[in-house]
């Protein structure tokens, strides 16, 4: 538990055992950003199935698993008891799976994706353990990487070229982690560093609201709900649309 004893993210369980796991895959925000995955390669002319199935398992592994045991290594902020030796372990099996499928997919395919591979690892990494004087450690960097790049590659996997289409989904993609970053920021606020907060809003017909913690994260909390589930649904019904 974090401030005044709240969770550390509504998707969050109490820290004990595997629900430390469970917690550490944020799985709204990694179902949201692997959803991504799954819009870039659908958008793809002659989606394949293997190809999709390489690039989401590559995703999975570096983003749902690689970044977050990277970024919880650094200052604990879900405050799991994970061993931090475990913590690296995971990250560099998770980093280093996902690499290795992008460089078999590579020979496989097509050779620029070793640089796909390359701005994958340099970015999963720069981001979380703040490399570079924390230079990377943006919203929108947050956006580019969490975002845009996930449609790009892909793409790129399945078509072998980038079109206009990949371009603007990215660019969707880049708007909606915008989106998220600023409401999960606002909803972390919250959650991990106040203490209390007090005061009350007065409306126009004179009645009166508490002004509370809990009160100031529904709206966000709300909406990083819904923007999950509407990501996985768009994902879910283009994989219909192309695979039925």
């Amino acid at each position: 538990m974090t401030s005044a004893g709240r969770r550390a993210a509504f998707y969050a369980l109490a820290p004990s055992g595997w629900r430390d796991y469970w917690t550490l895959l944020h799985p709204p925000y990694t179902l949201w950003h692997l959803s991504y995955v799954v819009v870039g390669a659908c958008l793809a002319p002659g989606v394949s199935g293997t190809r999709l199935g390489l690039v989401a398992s590559a995703f999975a592994l570096a983003v749902g698993i690689g970044a977050h045991a990277l970024d919880e290594l650094n200052g604990r902020p879900l405050q799991t008891r994970i061993p931090a030796r475990l913590l690296l372990v995971l990250a560099g099996l998770s980093i280093g799976g996902a690499a290795g499928i992008g460089i078999y997919a590579a020979f496989a395919y097509s050779l620029w994706l070793l640089a796909f591979v390359a701005v994958g690892v340099l970015l999963v990494v720069a981001y979380n353990v703040e490399l570079f004087g924390g230079l990377l450690h943006t919203d929108l960097w947050f956006a580019l990487s969490w975002g845009g790049f996930p449609v790009l590659t892909a793409y790129y996997t399945v078509a072998e070229r980038i079109r206009w289409e990949a371009i603007l989904a990215a660019l969707f993609a880049v708007a909606a982690s915008l989106a998220q970053r600023s409401l999960s920021t606002a909803a972390r606020a919250l959650r991990r560093r106040t203490r209390a907060v007090t005061g009350t809003i007065e409306r126009d017909d004179g009645t009166t609201q508490p002004i509370t913690v809990e009160a100031l994260l529904r709206a966000p909390e709300t909406a990083l709900r819904a923007l999950s589930g509407a990501m996985i649904a768009l994902a879910a019904a283009l994989l219909v649309l192309r695979f039925r």
